[in-house]
């Protein structure tokens, strides 16, 4: 059923829409101060790694979780290439056929509550 659904709505068309969001979250997360975007490959695939200043990866993932946003927090499979470039840890959103611009909004806007608060 999963095969035949995703046949359906056609893997160009999921591809589009994840590029679209990953867009729109790229955009709507470099408006947010103190938040770094970790990886900006021109052709990468849609999740968005960022850190934000003064609060710790695992700190934010928590607090996100609060407001009901799921984000992944940590190394990632990545401890080497962080630790060479100086990231403890990140904060990564995955987003998918299913995800939403205004579900993006409510990360954006869960994060900067949290820099009102914290930062």
């Amino acid at each position: 059923a999963a095969i035949d659904y995703v046949r359906s709505l056609g893997l160009d068309n999921i591809a589009a829409h994840e590029h679209r969001l990953l867009a729109y979250a790229t955009r709507t997360l470099n408006q947010i101060p103190g938040l770094r975007i970790i990886g900006t490959a021109r052709a990468k695939s849609s999740v968005i790694s960022f850190v934000l200043d003064q609060l710790h990866a695992h700190d934010v993932g928590t607090l996100l979780d609060l407001d009901g946003i799921a984000v992944r927090t940590g190394h990632h499979c990545a401890m080497p290439v962080m630790d060479r470039f100086g990231v403890a840890a990140t904060t990564r959103a995955s987003l998918a056929l299913y995800n939403t611009e205004s579900e993006i909004d409510a990360l954006a806007a869960s994060l900067r509550r949290m820099i009102e608060r914290f930062g």
